[in-house]
């Protein structure tokens, strides 16, 4: 058990790392912001370009602002759950796509099954930066329920072969293996669903093509035909990959709480700012009653959203299954980001719905986090069940 002292000593370590990051956020990707907004006007993909990515890079590693939750075996700074929903916050303030390397769900998912072996060969260059991944969970009639996926992996002598298709895969191109989720057996639901480690350039594994979404984002749909790996890149037991996916998901869905609060401040701040110069009809807008009953609801949503995400990160981090919490803040994050984001749209008039504030960026991206990681209607559903089992 840590001493009261070391506690101390933690908490300021946390929050010198928060200020780190609040001011990167601040000096390093606001900057970017008007390149990224005439990519999407010019309807290009609005992932960094590999020269501004390697700038960042080079000031993270500078700053250590790398591998935060990754292992101190691996170079990480092992940071808890708590102080990782704030800086999440931060990155959240700004439309300029980057998170601090690796991607934390897929690095979570190898932390908690990978064999020594593949900890060698992926998660160890993964959380070092060299190695990129993506995981392939959804498919053409299996979106929203995962428990519904067809695809298939059938054992061959010391070989797995992998037959069918998923959908809405992020990075796929950049990747350099992808985490895919494939049934085993003729078992229903979430019996069978394993975790498969499929190298880049694997005869038989191809993408599709590439679909456009909101926000200037790209996903991919792949196929998989007599798709051979090694029976090395099980990740995981056979027939128990749903609850290490469960793992993976409800990371992304706190990260989802956080990136909501940070879109939230920052239409709140351009929205309040506004208000206290605008003048229309002979007085300020943030006179006005309906303006200050939005900011007013924004700042009560945010709090309660706030709480909600730190006290599923505190859950986390004692080790405890945050499924119904990871649920209620998707839910709720999602639909209070939309919600003050667009009254912040309605605030700046006809500014606010054009393409040179970043707004719009935000109000799109709030809009697809709406659907991916489940949408809010089966985690409504979800809840309801659990709620109602608990009844007696």
């Amino acid at each position: 058990m840590q001493s009261h002292q070391e506690t101390e000593d933690r908490t300021e370590e946390y929050r010198m790392i928060h200020d780190l990051v609040a001011k990167f956020v601040d000096q390093e990707l606001m900057p970017m912001e008007a390149a990224v907004l005439e990519r999407e006007v010019r309807g290009e993909h609005l992932h960094l370009l590999p020269e501004e990515e390697a700038v960042l890079f080079k000031k993270c590693k500078e700053l250590g602002l790398w591998a935060l939750d990754a292992p101190e075996e691996f170079g990480g700074a092992n940071l808890p759950a708590v102080p990782l929903v704030a800086i999440n916050e931060e990155l959240g303030r700004t439309v300029t796509p980057f998170t601090f390397p690796p991607d934390s769900p897929n690095l979570h998912m190898l932390m908690a099954i990978a064999t020594p072996e593949q900890r060698e060969k992926y998660l160890l260059p993964y959380a070092e930066g060299t190695a990129k991944s993506a995981i392939a969970i959804s498919e053409p009639n299996a979106g929203g329920d995962p428990t519904g996926m067809i695809t298939r992996a059938e054992k061959d002598g010391d070989q797995w072969v992998i037959n069918g298709r998923k959908i809405w895969v992020s990075r796929v191109p950049y990747a350099d293996f992808t985490i895919v989720m494939a049934r085993v057996g003729s078992g229903k639901r979430h019996e069978g669903i394993t975790a498969f480690i499929v190298d880049k350039g694997t005869p038989g594994f191809e993408i599709l093509r590439e679909i456009p979404m909101l926000a200037g984002h790209r996903t991919y749909e792949l196929v998989f035909e007599n798709c051979r790996i090694p029976a090395s890149n099980i990740l995981g037991e056979v027939g128990s990959g749903f609850a290490p996916m469960q793992l993976r998901l409800n990371i992304r869905r706190l990260q989802i709480g956080a990136w909501c609060l940070g879109m939230s401040r920052r239409a709140l701040e351009m929205m309040a700012e506004h208000a206290k110069q605008r003048v229309t009809f002979g007085a300020l807008l943030a006179d006005r009653q309906a303006i200050q009953w939005w900011i007013a609801d924004a700042t009560i949503k945010m709090h309660a959203c706030r709480l909600m995400v730190q006290e599923a990160a505190r859950k986390q981090d004692a080790g405890e299954d945050i499924r119904t919490e990871a649920s209620m803040i998707k839910v709720y994050a999602t639909e209070m980001a939309s919600e003050i984001i667009d009254h912040a749209m309605q605030t700046f008039g006809a500014m606010g719905v054009t393409k040179e504030l970043p707004l719009h960026l935000m109000a799109q991206r709030t809009r697809v986090m709406r659907v991916y990681e489940g949408p809010s209607e089966v985690h409504r559903m979800s809840l309801a069940r659990r709620y109602l089992k608990s009844i007696k």
